[in-house]
């Protein structure tokens, strides 16, 4: 049995990891994934049913380790598949969504809290109710899946250790997602803007942006506000307090910028008020 069961899983890794490779694509390698492990479960079903296990203490292995592992990869890739497919769009939406998927996983753990500790600890006392074919017990946290499956090729419990391995996965997988969307908003609200303006027009603003009690309710000091705008838009602005002198010693005109910015914005307003 162990020999055969290894060639069966090793061929379907080699296989998956080319499909990943080929494909590129979540969807298509996901849904091909799915196809090719049926068929290799179809391959060991036929073997056990035609050879059978030497003894209990096999039937048991199989059933607690060595089907689940495969079709822990079924419940994987097929999961994968619906979580890709029913993606919304948008940064917000998608990690909404995700975080749904997150709590859908909480609650198989929550409902299946005693099983997992009977798993986890690797408990052995209630094996062959769990793992020998034939034999169930309605009060030991029975799913009613296992009434509808192939009980030749199926014990009362094998499926939900594969749910338990599979969620582990899926849930990696969704968490990698979340650190990639937030990876991606963090980039997009680094990512660095070029100020093409003069540094001239960028210390008027400054000073009416400062005088004007927008920062702090007026209690941040002009130098603070300076050396955010110098790393915020990687400028370096000098001695402010000189240019900003010249400003206020000039005849006419004082603010340039900002009347320029006003002006340009109201014609900006007009244009658009006439289509």
């Amino acid at each position: 049995m162990t020999g055969f069961y290894t060639k069966i899983m090793e061929e379907l890794e080699e296989e998956i990891k080319e499909l990943t490779y080929e494909q590129g694509n979540v969807l298509a390698s996901s849904e091909k994934a799915v196809e090719l492990i049926l068929h290799k479960t179809s391959e060991l079903k036929e073997y056990v049913l035609k050879t059978g296990f030497k003894n209990v203490q096999e039937e048991i292995h199989f059933f607690k380790y060595q089907k689940p592992a495969i079709i822990a990869k079924l419940i994987y890739h097929n999961a994968i598949y619906k979580i890709e497919a029913r993606k919304p769009y948008g940064a917000k939406p998608i990690r909404k969504y995700l975080n749904k998927e997150l709590k859908k996983l909480k609650r198989f753990f929550d409902n299946n809290l005693d099983f997992y500790k009977y798993y986890r600890s690797n408990n052995s006392f209630l094996d062959e109710n769990f793992f020998v074919r034939g034999k169930h017990d309605i009060k030991l946290w029975l799913d009613t899946y296992y009434f509808q499956s192939d009980q030749t090729f199926s014990t009362s419990h094998d499926y939900k250790v594969a749910k338990i391995i599979a969620n582990d996965l899926i849930q990696v997988y969704i968490e990698g997602q979340l650190y990639s969307k937030t990876q991606d908003s963090n980039s997009a609200s680094t990512e660095k803007l070029n100020w093409t303006g003069s540094k001239v027009a960028m210390i008027e603003l400054i000073y009416a942006l400062h005088y004007q009690g927008v920062f702090d309710n007026g209690n941040s000091d002009i130098r603070i506000i300076a050396q955010y705008f110098e790393s915020a838009f990687d400028v370096e602005l000098g001695n402010f307090y000189q240019t900003y002198l010249e400003l206020r010693t000039r005849k006419i005109n004082r603010t340039k910028f900002l009347d320029e910015l006003r002006d340009g914005l109201l014609k900006k307003m007009d244009e658009q008020d006439e289509k």
